[in-house]
């Protein structure tokens, strides 16, 4: 059994990750997903960039040939040579898991498996198969801790050769986190807008990224949790003509809900009602916010929060590998989470 958990990554990366051939690799930061199945890709010595060692698949691939995982595990590389076979956007699909569990007990001489999900609950499927074999390294990636952004935030900035002041650091703490890639762009685009200086101020990190008036996007996340429609385009019409970057207002999305996930979490295992697990857990909000928030607790049931959770955060990634789609694709999907707000 190889749980690896998230201050563990870095030294399983370096010492130990060349000792598997099959991991799992999940959680509600799909960004961090992503970015660690990456980075052990190119641990493996895999020759990513040959067709015949790399084999991407997506989880809909396997839906339409349900034994293709087990023949493309047994089968030997063109040109001889390890190859990799990475799996996205699973879940707990079974015949994914049945595959796997094979695999486990048989683990492949010639061939690394990464199999990257999205958010597993404990218990789920594919992790009551991966946890407890032996041969099957499972990494679990939720997102940043104030310690986890402050040491990406040190890294990126070290590259870039600048300094931070604690005032700018602790705003850009508060801006960022939610999505591994989505808050290392963000600080690489402060990085690139202080080019040429030495240190960053605070007012350099309100300029480039919290340039939004916060009550705006505030306005436009309590909209879509309230399946407020006109409130919500409103909010969006504001925030554009401040020329705001959209993908603050999906980045706060995803944080509210990341927040209603871990409440329904409390309310379900403790049976508390609404009222009592927000007296805890969310004495931050402001007062007028609270009562929306309360309401999304009655209405949204643990699955469906963890649902729109996984697709917000399906949102940012592509919003990211697509820059020029990005205000499309966050305006679509807040809509869509509006709209599904107000079916409940």
């Amino acid at each position: 059994m190889a749980e690896i958990k998230s201050h563990e990554f870095d030294g399983f990366l370096e010492k130990s990750a060349r000792n598997y051939r099959l991991f799992v690799i999940y959680g509600p930061d799909r960004g961090l997903v992503s970015e660690r199945a990456g980075q052990i890709a190119a641990k493996t010595g895999v020759a990513l960039a040959d067709p015949f060692s790399l084999i991407k698949l997506d989880i809909s691939d396997l839906q339409k040939d349900q034994g293709r995982l087990l023949d493309e595990a047994g089968a030997l590389g063109l040109f001889g040579g390890d190859k990799l076979i990475w799996i996205r956007g699973a879940a707990n699909e079974k015949y994914l898991v049945d595959s796997l569990q094979i695999l486990a007990g048989n683990p492949p001489e010639a061939t690394y498996i990464i199999v990257e999900a999205g958010d597993l609950k404990k218990g789920s499927l594919l992790r009551k198969i991966a946890e407890p074999a032996r041969s099957v390294a499972t990494i679990a990636c939720y997102a940043d801790d104030g310690r986890a952004l402050n040491a990406l935030i040190d890294v990126e900035l070290s590259e870039a050769g600048l300094r931070i002041t604690p005032a700018a650091r602790q705003a850009l703490v508060e801006l960022i986190g939610g999505d591994r890639i989505a808050s290392r762009n963000e600080v690489r685009k402060l990085a690139l807008y202080c080019r040429g200086q030495d240190t960053i101020e605070e007012q350099h990190v309100v300029d480039i990224i919290g340039d939004a008036s916060a009550i705006s996007v505030d306005d436009a996340v309590d909209a879509v949790l309230s399946g407020n429609s006109g409130s919500f385009l409103h909010a969006m019409q504001k925030i554009i003509s401040s020329k705001t970057a959209i993908f603050l207002v999906l980045q706060a999305c995803l944080k509210q809900f990341q927040l209603i996930d871990s409440m329904r979490a409390e309310m379900d295992e403790k049976r508390l009602q609404p009222g009592q697990v927000m007296q805890t857990m969310a004495r931050h909000l402001h007062f007028r916010r609270k009562p929306i928030i309360e309401q999304a607790l009655r209405t949204w049931s643990a699955d469906a929060v963890a649902r729109e959770t996984n697709r917000l955060q399906a949102a940012i990634l592509q919003s990211r590998k697509r820059s020029s789609m990005e205000d499309t694709i966050a305006l679509q999907t807040l809509l869509s989470t509006t709209l599904q707000s107000a079916r409940r």
